[in-house]
This record gives structure tokens, C-alpha cells and sequence, in this order.
């Protein structure tokens, strides 16, 4: 056996081992992210703005920049034990196939019926608005991993849930709709004509197949004319990636029982809760000086927030309702093309990830539909694993980084997020496998329409 094999093909943590605190990588970070801005006063949005649309305790948590760790409630931590922790893979087989000299990880997180790595949030958040009193939240979802691990935890704390899915992913992905329903949630494609904000959409953008950006303002719209209810949001905000830093805590503890340092970290980027999940305690070492990562976020070429954006105050929704962030964005007005990713089809990114971004903390690429389909079609040859198409972009990264190494002789070892599984995505599979998958890229002309739109407010910065 080498030295190598000596390291299990799957590393789980013992219970003594699995957080039970949250990290704040905001609390590291030398330049904060700018806050979140109401677009009529130009001034950051308060406390008592931001609870008619949010959980009290949640508000606390976006705006809390000092605080390093945060206690997880020992509800949400018993809900966590059904799916945590979850393995840390080394990928043999891939290395293998590849011939890369290079050592190759990945966090899985689909070990649950969501399929993915929401349900850290989603089980906070329903925690929060159940123990607020809430009747019930809404949300939306794109490719309907959000909505899924939301409905679940809605079911386990006894919560109303309403979903407004993605229209063009309502369409392809008719189970995943189902698996919501079953958990007691109510699905409606967006744009719908249930809300005015919709019916406005509709009518501009005639037979649109939606953006996250229009679901979410359907869903907040939705919670804040309805007493008893809370908007919340599987990705962006300050608080998604404080409950997200569980996968990267995990991933870092699993490393460090077994000697591992990782040289690149890589996770797919759309709005951000994946990505700053899983590098946060690597991240902070970094801000702190203690040790060096090459961090890359990989986003699809249809939708190229950081690669093809601009850093810039934003609305997070297309019927501009949400308060302004400051983020790299292609402006909310911006329509992706319907690809598979759906979960990485927003036009903007984390507040928190655009500044470390912006700082130099991280790198981005874009890649192509099809590259990444080939990279998820090598991955469940070798490992057995069926990856989303949203994990499968940083899987294609991986893949192109081992392959350097193979060219260099370099050892490297690399890290990414297997966000969760495509078993809900066979339509893109059998697209890909049928010769009939096509890669669509904004012009600059495209962006330039939408980045122009940019809200014209005076923000007192």
C-alpha cells in the first residue's frame, strides 16, 4: 500500500469532532463587506428595516461583522444529525483516470433528500422563524435544491412554506417540484400572475422563462403582505454563509486529523453560500496571516457575475423591492440564459465574497456548459456519484487544475465542493448524452444593456 492509501477513501468526523459553533469570517476580514442600503434614503438598512422582511435573530446575524462565532441552538444541531457530518472523499479513481500526480478532495454534501448542501441553512432558518412565533416563510428557488431542503426543515419545526420556483426549472424539473410538495410546500413557477410584481414582469418580459432575481421578488413581496410571515434566502446574505461555514469547518477538521493541507480550494459560485461555506476556516487563516490557499470560484459562462460583472450597489431582485448590495453584479435586470445550472443562474454574488474577491483573496473563472458536463459525466464513471450540474463547475476546475499538475509533475493537493447530487437533473444528462447541449454566453453587448440599468441612487457609502 502507498503512503497515500493510508488515508481512508472517505474521512467522516466522530461526534465530538462535528461543530457546534458557526464561523463569521466577516469578524477576519480587514475590509468588511458594505452593508445592505435602502435605495430611498441611500443610508444602511437598520434593525428595524430589515424584520418586517426577516427573522429577528436573523437580522442580527446580517449585521453582525465582529462577532467570530456563533453558537448553533442544540434544536438545530439535532436536525444537523440526520445528514451530519458529512464525508470528506478522497477521489482515487479520478486521480487515476486523470494521471495527475495531484491529490484530489472533495466535501460531499449530498447526503440528504435535498440532495444538496442548503438544508445547513434552511434547517436554521425555519429554526429561527418558528421560535419568532412565524406562521410560515416564503422563498425561491432556482434549481430547486433551496426549496426542497427549506420544505423539509419547514416540515420537521411545523412552518408554512411557499416556494416560488424558477419557471424554466418548474418546467424541467417536475420531481424536484414533487419531493417539495410532499414535504407540505406550495410550488408556484415565477414569474407567476399571484403577485403584482409578476404580473409587471410578465408583461415586460413576454413568455421569460424567470431568474432567481424574479423569484425573489415574488417571495418577499408574498411575506411582506402577509402577517405571520418572514422572507429567507438559501444564498448572498451575510447569515446563509455563516450557517454554510459548517461544511468548511468539517472539511477543514477532517484535513487536519489526517495531515492534509490543501494547496487550491475550489467551489462553484452563484450567489456564494456554498463557496463561503466551505472556504471560511481556510479563508480566515488567510486573513489572518496563519496560511496560504489559491482560492478559485468557478461560475458558468451564461451567467459571469465575477468574470463579467461590475462591483457595484445592486438591487437583489428583478422587480428591484430588496434593499441595495454592494456586490459584483451584471445587473438585476439581466435574464440568464435557461441552462441546466440553475442554482448558479443569478445575476449578482455575496456581499462577503465580492469584497474578498475585490481584496484579492480569490480568483474566478468562468467555464461552459458543455466542459462541464463532460467533467460530471468522468466524475460518476469513476467515483459513483451522479453530481449536480452546479457541482459539476467545480469539478471541471479541479479536473483543469489536476491536469496542470500533470504537466508540471507537481504534487498538489486540491479541495472542492460536491455540493450535491443531479438525480433530479437527468433532462441535462440526457441533453449532453444526445449531442443536443448547447453553450450560450451573453455578448458584451447583453451585459453592457443590463449593467447599465444599475440603480442611479445617491448611497452614502
Amino acid at each position: 500500500m502507498t503512503e497515500s492509501r493510508k488515508i481512508p477513501y472517505k474521512i467522516y468526523l466522530e461526534e465530538q469532532e462535528v461543530p457546534t459553533r458557526w464561523y463569521n469570517v466577516r469578524a477576519d476580514m480587514k475590509n468588511k463587506p458594505f452593508p445592505l442600503v435602502n435605495p430611498g434614503t441611500g443610508k444602511p438598512m437598520t434593525f428595524e428595516e430589515l424584520t418586517p422582511v426577516f427573522c429577528d435573530e436573523l437580522v442580527e446575524q446580517e449585521l453582525d461583522n465582529e462577532t467570530p462565532y456563533f453558537s448553533i441552538p442544540q434544536e438545530i444541531q439535532d436536525y444537523y444529525k440526520t445528514f451530519r457530518p458529512s464525508p470528506l472523499i478522497r477521489a482515487y479513481n479520478l486521480e487515476k483516470a486523470l494521471g495527475t500526480p495531484a491529490h484530489i478532495y472533495c466535501k460531499f454534501e449530498g447526503n440528504n433528500t435535498s440532495g444538496s448542501h442548503k438544508l445547513n441553512s434552511a434547517s436554521a432558518q425555519a429554526y429561527y422563524a418558528k421560535k419568532q412565533g412565524l406562521k410560515g416563510v416564503t422563498t425561491e428557488t432556482g434549481a430547486g435544491q433551496w426549496g426542497t431542503a427549506l420544505s423539509m426543515a419547514c416540515a420537521y419545526f411545523g412552518l408554512d412554506c411557499k416556494v416560488f420556483m424558477v419557471k424554466v426549472s418548474y418546467e424541467q424539473k417536475p420531481f424536484r417540484r414533487e419531493v417539495m410538495r410532499t414535504y407540505g410546500a406550495s410550488v408556484t413557477p415565477s414569474p407567476s400572475m399571484e403577485t403584482e410584481i409578476g404580473r409587471k414582469i410578465n408583461a415586460e418580459y413576454p413568455g421569460t422563462t424567470g431568474s432567481l432575481g424574479c423569484a425573489i421578488s415574488e417571495a418577499v413581496e408574498v411575506a411582506v403582505s402577509n402577517p405571520g410571515y418572514r422572507y429567507v434566502l438559501g444564498s448572498v446574505l451575510n447569515q446563509v454563509l455563516l450557517h454554510q461555514s459548517v461544511i468548511g469547518l468539517e472539511a477543514k477538521a477532517a484535513c487536519d486529523k489526517y495531515g492534509i493541507k490543501p494547496d487550491i480550494i475550489v467551489g462553484c459560485a452563484g450567489g456564494g453560500s456554498n463557496l463561503g461555506g466551505l472556504i471560511a476556516p481556510f479563508m480566515g487563516e488567510k486573513l489572518r496571516g496563519e496560511q496560504d490557499y489559491r482560492i478559485i470560484a468557478v461560475e458558468p459562462a451564461s451567467c459571469p457575475s465575477f468574470t463579467r460583472g461590475v462591483y457595484a450597489y445592486d438591487f437583489c431582485d428583478t422587480g428591484m423591492i430588496t434593499p441595495l448590495a454592494k456586490m459584483y453584479t451584471l445587473g438585476s435586470g439581466f435574464i440568464p440564459s435557461p441552462n441546466h445550472a440553475g442554482g448558479l443562474r443569478f445575476h449578482g454574488m455575496s456581499p462577503v465574497l465580492s469584497q474578498l474577491y475585490h481584496d484579492g483573496y480569490m480568483e474566478a473563472v468562468s467555464v461552459e456548459q458543455t466542459s462541464v458536463f463532460e467533467a460530471a459525466e468522468l466524475f460518476a464513471r469513476t467515483e459513483g456519484i451522479l453530481p449536480a450540474p452546479e457541482s459539476s463547475h467545480a469539478i471541471r476546475t479541479a479536473i483543469d487544475e489536476a491536469l496542470k499538475c500533470k504537466e508540471t509533475g507537481e504534487e498538489k493537493t486540491i479541495l472542492f465542493g460536491l455540493t450535491g447530487t443531479g438525480y433530479f437533473d437527468l433532462k441535462a444528462y440526457e441533453a449532453y448524452n444526445d449531442g443536443r447541449m448547447t453553450d450560450e454566453i451573453p455578448t458584451d453587448e447583453e451585459l453592457q444593456k443590463s449593467i447599465a440599468a444599475l440603480p442611479k441612487v445617491n448611497i452614502e457609502e
